[in-house]
């Protein structure tokens, strides 16, 4: 199964809790909540390209399965983090407390990220 495609965000759920637990700051809260959210991944065998667009900020992350990579996450911040594959649809990876799962199911990719109590999910349909 192929991740390649492009996504637009359709839900999502505890965005502002999540947010706030990663630090992002209170105004740009506000302004990224209500913004539609455009993922584009581009997969090569095990190698992978993230895109992801929202509103002017666009956040690209590339990695391969198994290897460590440097990703930027949602607070600007730089991680290293080896991304797994579980069966044929299934991406995990963690970083600083922070277990992120995105699982594609036919045109619908949820992106599930979990830090202590809080899960940020997010659901995405092909474009």
């Amino acid at each position: 199964m192929s991740f390649t495609g492009k996504y637009e965000l359709q839900s999502q759920e505890n965005f502002e809790p999540f947010m706030r637990a990663i630090g992002l700051p209170e105004e740009q809260i506000q302004k990224g909540k209500d913004l539609k959210s455009v993922s584009e991944i581009v997969q090569d065998g095990k190698k992978f390209t993230m895109t992801v667009t929202t509103g002017s900020k666009v956040i690209k992350n590339q990695f391969t399965i198994g290897e460590e990579s440097e990703i930027e996450l949602m607070n600007g911040q730089k991680v290293k983090v080896v991304v797994q594959m579980e069966g044929n649809n299934k991406l995990v990876a963690e970083a600083k407390g922070m277990k992120s799962v995105t699982e594609l199911n036919g045109d619908t990719i949820t992106y599930t990220m979990t830090m202590g109590d809080i899960t940020l999910k997010r659901v995405s349909k092909r474009i």
